[in-house]
């Protein structure tokens, strides 16, 4: 099975619209105020445009519930990232209104991945991102034997600084479970630009 492909971080207007032609699985969207890659209202706006196809994102670090469900309305969002320190409750809430949940984890050499059993019921995927205190960004890989300590069945976003270079090493991991790659910094002209031929590229590389 091909993994699907998420870029996230857009930004740009016409840049949104460069990367959407190539069909990605998932395009996403931080609304997240101290990320530099923070969408604008006006930017926001464009999200609704996005082809049908493709799953929009709206990525939240300590939202509150409310918030986060009025942006989904508003925005048309198909799925939430949850990147902050949200309980099970949280997602269960979320996944309630009918989006698709993907709660994101931090992975060092001493999470604990027991504590994801709990929220397995209340998400459709984990996201694997290298630990940071900004919440994700860092342009960091993590290291990916870790996930041999991994134990439950729901599959999962493989998230964190990943690049061109690491297209073959991701087809070799042979786990069902790694469900997507979630592609970033390493695929910018700067913050929330991405560089739309090396997408090409990496897309091309992944298939």
């Amino acid at each position: 099975m091909k993994q699907k492909i998420k870029v996230c971080g857009m930004k740009y207007a016409a840049n949104i619209a460069a990367v959407a032609e190539l069909r990605p699985d998932y395009l996403g969207f931080i609304f997240y105020e101290k990320s530099p890659r923070y969408i604008s209202e006006v930017s926001a706006e464009l999200i609704k445009y996005v082809p049908q196809e493709i799953k929009t994102v709206g990525v939240f670090v300590n939202e509150d519930l409310e918030t986060v469900k009025a942006l989904v309305q508003k925005h048309y969002l198909k799925a939430v990232q949850l990147h902050g320190n949200e309980n099970v409750d949280f997602c269960k809430a979320m996944k309630h209104t009918g989006v698709e949940v993907i709660k994101a984890f931090g992975v060092h050499p001493d999470f604990d991945f027991s504590i994801l059993a709990a929220y397995e019921p209340a998400v459709d995927y984990f996201l694997f991102d290298t630990q940071t205190p900004a919440h994700g960004g860092s342009g960091k890989v993590f290291d990916w034997t870790l996930l041999e300590n991994y134990k439950l069945s729901k599959p999962y976003f493989l998230s964190g600084g990943i690049d061109l270079n690491h297209a073959e090493q991701i087809k070799s991991i042979n786990d069902e479970r790694l469900y997507a790659v979630d592609i970033n910094s390493k695929f910018e002209m700067e913050p929330g630009l991405k560089d739309v031929d090396k997408l090409k590229e990496f897309f091309k590389e992944l298939n």
